[in-house]
C-alpha cells in the first residue's frame, strides 16, 4: 500500500507538473502574441516622402552629401573615392592643387596636356544635376539579357537614333547599332567583323590609317594580331602601290574626322577599302558585319554594362530635351572650346618657335551657319631647327604633351589636350605664356638648352 500510494502520488505530481508547464507555455505565447500585435510598435520602415520614396532616400542622400563638397572649386568628391578615418570619401584634387580641401596651389607645377578626358563638361552636368542623376536598385538588371532577350537596352537604342536624327550627323534608319565599352572596344570589334573568316583561303586584312592617326589604332591591332588581320602601316605607303588595287587584298582603313590629333577633316584614301569612321558608336549597314561585331562584343564582355547603359539613357534624354535651347550641350561645348582655342592662339601667335595647326571657319550642319574652329586638341609644331623633339622642348618648359611620334608623325610635332578641367587649361595657358615670354626676352624656359 505504501508503495502504491507513493507511486500514485508521484504520477499525480508529474501530471500536475505537466499541467503547469502547459499552462505556462500557453500563457507565454499569449503574452508574446499580445506584445506583437497589441503593445509593440510597428517594425521600423525607411523614411518616406510624400511621393512614396523609401529605399532610394539613403542613396540620394549619399550622392547629395558628396556633391555638396566643393573642394575649394579645385576638385571633387566621388562616391567611390578613398575613404578617410571618418568613413567618408575625401577630395580628389585637380592637377596642381593639393590639401584636404584642394586649396593649396602647387608651385612650379607642370601643365598636364596629354590626356583626353572631357572634363570641360563638368560645369554643364552640375547645372543639370537633378535631370541627369540616376538611382537604381541593387537588383537592377541582374540578368545578362535585357528587354526581349537583347544584350543592349532597347530604349537606349531608340534614344541614340533620335539624337542622330535630331543632330543630323548620321543616317541611322538603315543601320544596325552595336554597343561596346568605349570606342577602343568597338575599334577591334569592327576590325574583326570586317576581316575574312579565320579559316578562309583569303589573306588577312591589311589595317591602315593616315598619318597622324590615333595611336590606339596601331597598338590595339598589333596586340590582337591574328589570322584574320594585321597592321600594315599608313595609307601613304599604299596609295600609289599596285597591291592596293589588287581585288584579292582587303584593306581596312581607319578614318577619324575631325582627326585626332590634328583636328583636320579626313576621308578614305584607298579606293575600295572598308572604312571604319570613328565616331564612338558603331552604326553598321551590312547585316553580316553587324552580326560579327555583335558576336565579338558578346564573346568579350557579354554586352556593355547595364549600369552604364542606364546612365547613358538618362544623359541622352537630357541632351535631347535641350537641343537648340538655352541649355543646349552642343552650344555649351562649342562656346567653351572656341574660347580656349582663341586664347591659346592669341598667345602662340606671338611666337616664332612654335605654331598651331591652321583650321579655317567651316559650315556646321547642326547650327546651320559658318562657325569658328573649336578643336579638342592643339597640334603643336616646333619651328626652330634645334628643337628636333617638340615633346622634350615643351617638357623642359613644364608642359606635358603627347609626342607626335606616337601617331607616326615627325618628332617636331606634339599634341596638347584642350578638353580637361578649367584648372588644367589655365595652368597650360600659363606655361605656354611663360614659354613665349621667355622667347621674346631671350631666356630659355625650364632650362632648355635649345635657346
Amino acid at each position: 500500500m505504501a508503495i502504491g500510494w507513493h507511486r500514485s502520488q508521484s504520477l499525480a505530481s508529474a501530471g500536475l507538473g505537466l499541467h503547469v508547464l502547459l499552462c505556462s507555455s500557453l500563457l507565454l505565447n499569449a503574452v508574446f502574441i499580445a506584445h506583437q500585435f497589441l503593445g509593440a510598435s510597428p517594425p521600423a520602415t525607411p523614411e518616406r516622402l510624400g511621393d512614396g520614396l523609401s529605399w532610394a532616400l539613403q542613396a540620394a542622400k549619399e550622392a547629395e552629401d558628396v556633391a555638396a563638397v566643393d573642394c575649394s572649386g579645385h576638385g571633387s568628391v566621388f562616391l567611390d573615392g578613398v575613404t578617410g578615418e571618418d568613413g567618408r570619401p575625401g577630395c580628389e584634387c585637380n592637377s596642381c592643387f593639393s590639401g584636404p580641401d584642394c586649396s593649396v596651389r602647387i608651385p612650379n607645377c607642370a601643365a598636364d596636356g596629354q590626356g583626353g578626358d572631357p572634363l570641360f563638361l563638368e560645369p554643364y552636368w552640375k547645372r543639370h544635376a537633378a535631370a541627369s542623376a540616376v538611382v537604381f536598385s541593387g537588383w537592377h538588371r541582374l540578368s545578362y539579357i535585357t528587354t526581349d532577350g537583347h544584350l543592349k537596352s532597347v530604349e537606349l537604342d531608340r534614344q541614340i537614333r533620335r539624337l542622330h536624327r535630331a543632330v543630323g550627323n548620321a543616317v541611322v534608319d538603315d543601320k544596325y547599332l552595336v554597343f561596346g565599352t568605349g570606342s577602343t572596344h568597338l575599334i577591334n570589334a569592327l576590325v574583326y567583323a570586317l576581316s575574312p573568316e579565320g579559316n578562309a583561303a583569303s589573306p588577312p586584312a591589311s589595317v591602315v590609317a593616315t598619318v597622324p592617326y590615333f595611336a590606339m589604332y596601331k597598338s590595339q591591332t598589333v596586340m590582337f594580331d591574328g589570322r584574320e588581320y594585321r597592321w600594315d602601316g599608313t595609307t601613304a605607303a599604299w596609295a600609289n602601290n599596285n597591291s592596293s588595287r589588287n581585288p584579292t587584298r582587303g584593306f581596312i582603313e581607319f578614318v577619324t574626322s575631325p582627326n585626332n590629333p590634328d583636328s583636320t577633316l579626313h576621308e578614305p584614301i584607298l579606293a575600295g577599302s572598308s572604312a571604319i569612321v570613328d565616331h564612338a558608336w558603331a552604326l553598321i549597314r551590312d547585316e553580316k558585319v553587324a552580326k560579327r561585331a555583335l558576336s565579338y562584343v558578346e564573346q568579350s564582355i557579354m554586352g556593355a554594362s547595364r549600369d552604364t547603359q542606364l546612365r547613358m539613357l538618362k544623359i541622352l534624354k537630357v541632351i535631347l530635351a535641350n537641343l537648340h535651347g538655352k541649355e543646349d550641350i552642343f552650344a555649351f561645348g562649342y562656346d567653351v572650346m572656341r574660347s580656349r582655342w582663341r586664347r591659346l592662339n592669341a598667345v602662340v601667335s606671338r611666337s616664332t618657335r612654335i605654331s598651331l595647326q591652321k583650321i579655317p571657319p567651316q559650315y556646321c550642319t547642326y547650327f546651320n551657319r559658318i562657325k569658328e574652329p573649336s578643336p579638342a586638341y592643339a597640334w603643336v609644331k616646333c619651328e626652330w631647327e634645334e628643337d628636333v623633339d617638340c615633346y622634350e622642348t615643351l617638357l623642359a618648359a613644364g608642359i606635358i604633351s603627347r609626342s607626335g611620334t606616337l601617331s607616326e608623325a615627325e618628332a617636331r610635332y606634339t599634341r596638347m589636350s584642350l578638353l580637361k578641367a578649367q584648372d588644367d587649361f589655365d595652368v597650360l595657358l600659363e606655361r605656354i605664356t611663360e614659354f613665349v615670354d621667355a622667347e621674346e626676352h631671350g631666356r630659355a624656359p625650364g632650362g632648355s638648352s635649345s635657346m
